[in-house]
């Protein structure tokens, strides 16, 4: 199992650098349209769909993406609107409520469409300002989980939500923080471009609260799976279990991202 892990993080990783710095943007769009599908794929298994029904589902979801390249300008900023009032305001009390989505349930699939396309969307967007803002954005959330995994590890003791993935702590979650203000310094030193000393603290919490919305997304992807009753979204990626799997806080993060690189003319 770890072999097939490491071999295929390899790929993932060599895949991923090579579609941001070496593939024109349509290329890029057109490489991010698959992640799009194959996570569209994935979420309809977990709506209980049979196979030509999660077919049909990610036929959407590229008519979806095709139209909103069509008229990018107006559609992206409303697609990352619509999912930061999704990860801001309902992911949240979701969660909190524990609410089921029922098989074949028409919500299910409005609520994947919602996680999808606008990732889909804030990557085109990203990439198309720069393959690095794009890849630290992504960095972000690596470092962020990879914080909480071995901080949870070593000090974790109090549960952050023990009914739907034990395995996350309270301290877990401070050491992603903590990882994530270090890992901002660090990219605003080297990328030349340190906040004023009035925007230090405004800084600090989008960091903390793009942190914050990270947890939330990974914790809702475990929701879906709990409720669907399965480990991962799919086995499409030995040893890491699916897409899905592997983009659930990146789906939270990354139209956020867009929306603030947007609002703020960064």
């Amino acid at each position: 199992m770890l072999k097939a892990r490491i071999i295929t993080a390899l790929f993932l990783v060599a895949g991923l650098l090579g579609v941001l710095f070496l593939a024109p943007p349509t290329v890029a769009a057109i490489a991010f349209g698959l992640i799009a599908v194959l996570a569209a794929w994935e979420w309809a298994g977990l709506m209980k769909i049979d196979a030509a029904g999660r077919v049909l589902y990610a036929g959407v979801i590229v008519i979806s993406c095709l139209a909103a390249w069509d008229r990018m300008a107006a559609a992206f900023t409303g697609l990352w609107w619509l999912s930061a009032v999704f990860w801001l305001a309902l992911a949240p009390l979701w969660l909190w409520r524990r609410w089921p989505l029922a098989a074949n349930d028409f919500g299910g699939y409005a609520v994947g469409w919602i996680l999808i396309v606008p990732t889909w969307a804030a990557m085109v967007g990203l990439h198309g300002r720069s393959p690095w803002l794009l890849l630290a954005a992504m960095a972000l959330v690596w470092v962020a989980d990879i914080a909480a995994y071995f901080t949870g590890r070593a000090l974790g003791r109090r549960k952050l939500a023990p009914a739907i993935s034990p395995g996350k702590t309270w301290e877990g979650a401070a050491g992603a923080v903590v990882a994530v203000l270090i890992y901002g310094a660090i990219v605003a030193v080297v990328g030349g471009r340190v906040p004023a000393a009035t925007m230090l603290l405004p800084a600090g919490i989008a960091l903390i609260l793009l942190t914050a919305v990270s947890i939330i997304g990974d914790l809702f992807e475990s929701l879906m799976k709990r409720q669907a009753g399965v480990k991962d979204s799919s086995q499409l990626l030995p040893g890491h279990g699916g897409v899905l799997d592997r983009i659930d806080s990146l789906t939270a993060t990354l139209p956020l991202v867009a929306l603030a690189m947007l609002w703020t003319g960064s």
